[in-house]
């Protein structure tokens, strides 16, 4: 029996499943804070009985290199009281199971990865919700480097109808992350994107931001696939006109023409369970 976590800002997603295919208890709570949160999601699982191995699919910024101490530590995340936590050791030691531990966004990258059936080569998940954070998956495997992308604070060219709004990120300011996630909106507009009318000029100034990021995916690693997903993505019409605005910015130019698709999950809200789970399911295997 695989255990997984796809643990977020706002809650911990749980899941238990003989594969990452076959779910067969699920189980949310809210983040709060560490202690209580760790214990609540490890008596939760240790009750499933006869677990192997855990995933965890975390919010970061986090450690992903295994040859240091503080593998699997959250670090200098934002979140009150998050920062230094020892999310993968804690649990891993709790449940006395291997743990495999990745970004939630890499582990829902790995998850659409699978489902696409290797239609797609290469595939990045941007998530658009209360931040914006983005995974990579390349011949099958994610892409951590030093650390792991941070897709959500690169800076994207302004648009010409919203030049004034300074931007939310408390490091970045007017990072992608600064002026498309949720809060920027709502800070900006007063309500969420979906919210706005129709004809509001928001949808556009947003789809062209996530159309900037994913233009800049396309043309710097060459993925087939950018897969959009989070609270703010589903706004009505707002992933087919990003789609609509990346080919607009690329003008033909880039050589992978039609292969390069943004789309919508193919797991809708699973993919970060599912992602997890595989990560379970490789640590069972190492």
């Amino acid at each position: 029996m695989l255990g997984g976590i796809e643990a977020g800002g706002t809650k911990f997603v749980l899941a238990v499943g003989p594969s990452p295919d076959r779910i067969t208890a699920r189980h949310t709570i809210p983040t709060r804070d560490p202690a209580t949160t760790l214990a609540e999601a490890a008596d939760w699982l240790a009750g499933q009985g006869g677990l192997t191995a855990l995933g965890i699919g975390s919010f970061g910024p986090v450690e992903l290199d295994r040859t240091s101490p503080r593998w699997g530590f959250i670090t200098a995340t934002p979140k009150p009281g998050w920062a230094d936590c020892d999310v993968a050791g804690y649990l891993g030691q709790a449940l006395g199971v291997p743990v495999g531990f990745d970004t939630d966004v890499n582990a829902a990258a790995l998850a659409e990865y699978a489902a696409s059936g290797n239609v797609a080569g290469s595939l990045a998940y941007l998530t658009i919700g209360t931040g914006i954070g983005g995974g990579l998956v390349l011949d099958g495997k994610p892409v951590h480097g030093i650390a792991h992308p941070e897709l959500g604070h690169i800076y994207p060219r302004r648009h010409p109808q919203d030049m004034d709004f300074a931007g939310i990120c408390p490091s970045h300011g007017d990072c992608l992350e600064g002026l498309a996630s949720g809060p920027a909106i709502i800070a900006r507009w007063g309500m969420s994107l979906s919210e706005l009318a129709a004809d509001h000029p928001g949808h556009a100034i947003i789809a062209d931001y996530i159309a900037q990021a994913c233009h800049m995916l396309f043309a710097s690693v060459a993925v087939e696939e950018v897969v959009i997903g989070g609270g703010v993505a589903n706004t009505p019409g707002l992933v087919e006109r990003v789609a609509a605005r990346t080919r607009e910015l690329d003008a033909g130019y880039l050589p992978g023409g039609t292969r390069h698709r943004v789309i919508r999950p193919r797991l809708g809200g699973d993919a970060g369970i599912i992602g997890a789970l595989m990560l379970a399911e490789a640590a069972a295997k190492a």
